[in-house]
């Protein structure tokens, strides 16, 4: 008997010093793809989003999202995109808050609206109604959104892919 209660301590205390998995998984790019490919990867958990909105005139003006940003621990990433032409919308989260879903549309060419939404059931919606829709989101409980990657062409995003992993607060600690 004592030896399988050595075994099962043995278990106990290897399971505890195993790293949490991240569980990662792809929503796999919406859009046409065109130009140069981006990634917003960063350390840290997402805390924020900007969104460069090209705004809409008319009917023969373009609507489109012209750049984004996000922040990661109160640090913005570099600009994708441009913003000389875009109205900027902004969302911070709150503490122990993440992104859990990415939706939007797309159509002729560029993504034309995008919204996120929060495991706090806020969402945050930028850009026009107009296009094709996708739906992002992640494959395992717990998994939010870790970074953006996708095209753009230098005067706007031209498709966009979410990427998700459980966030491992001890992995990023200096």
């Amino acid at each position: 008997m004592l030896h399988y209660f050595v075994v099962f301590s043995c278990l106990c205390a290897m399971s505890m010093t195993m790293p949490i998995p991240n569980y990662y998984s792809y929503s796999p790019a919406a859009g046409e793809g065109s130009g140069t490919e981006f990634s917003t990867a960063r350390d840290g958990r997402i805390t924020g989003v900007r969104v460069y909105e090209y705004p809409y005139i008319g009917y023969y003006s373009s609507n489109c999202i012209n750049g984004i940003q996000l922040q990661y621990d109160g640090n913005w990433t570099a600009l994708v995109g441009i913003n000389s032409y875009g109205n900027l919308k902004e969302m911070t989260l709150f503490d122990n808050e993440y992104f859990v879903q990415v939706s939007g549309k797309y159509y002729s060419g560029y993504i034309s609206e995008l919204m996120f939404v929060s495991n706090k059931g806020r969402s945050f919606k930028v850009g026009q109604p107009i296009g094709l829709s996708f739906n992002f989101y992640p494959t395992y409980n717990a998994s939010e959104l870790r970074f953006l990657s996708g095209r753009q062409n230098g005067f706007a995003l031209t498709s966009i892919g979410a990427h998700w992993a459980v966030f491992n607060s001890s992995s990023t600690a200096s």
